[in-house]
């Protein structure tokens, strides 16, 4: 997953594809804070670049979203909802809701209506333990969580060790989905 100049990362959209292609990696996800703005620009770009004959990942529909889960300000990446996305459109617009669109069942049945996973993005980064969160959103019925992350920020990326594997091995526990996220913002 990975943030363009639609939100806050630095990279314009078809540079992020073009960086995504060139690292070879087989899937990726444009997950910008509640805008979906880069899209298009992202699909162009992958299709110039298969044009010319270069193999590029496979693109997932991505956002992620702000909420509050457990009474914890959290973000959840929505992947994969159809291009018909209207119940998304209250967190679609820049910003986070307020209300009740800002909680966690309302995030996740949106997500749900627009044919997408939920998921919660790092759970280690909050100010509430990731175990109680996790058990939290699997009770809400998110489909998963971010599994591997790097939270120390490395200069090249690596998943953090036994955080990751806590996190990792409550998911399977669970029997819920496992994403990895370099949640890029620049040119690293």
């Amino acid at each position: 997953t990975g943030h363009t100049t639609y939100s806050d990362g630095s990279l314009h959209p078809g540079e992020l594809a073009r960086q995504a292609a060139h690292l070879g990696l087989d899937q990726f996800a444009v997950t910008d804070h509640h805008s979906l703005e880069a899209h298009d620009e992202i699909v162009a770009a992958l299709a110039d670049l298969a044009q010319a004959g270069e193999p590029v990942p496979v693109f997932w529909r991505g956002v992620e979203i702000s909420c509050l889960l457990d009474g914890c300000l959290v973000h959840v990446l929505a992947l994969g909802f159809g291009a018909d996305h209207a119940p998304l459109t209250p967190y679609l617009q820049r910003g986070a809701t307020v209300g009740p669109d800002l909680r966690a069942e309302a995030v996740v049945a949106a997500i749900r209506a627009a044919g997408g996973l939920a998921l919660l993005a790092h759970p280690a980064r909050y100010r509430l333990p990731h175990q109680r969160l996790i058990a939290a959103a699997a009770e809400l019925g998110f489909d998963g969580a971010e599994a591997w992350y790097d939270y120390d920020m490395q200069g090249i990326w690596s998943p953090t060790p036994l955080v990751c594997e806590a996190i990792a091995a409550d998911l399977n526990k669970r029997g819920l989905l496992l994403s990895c996220g370099t949640d890029t913002h620049g040119v690293e």
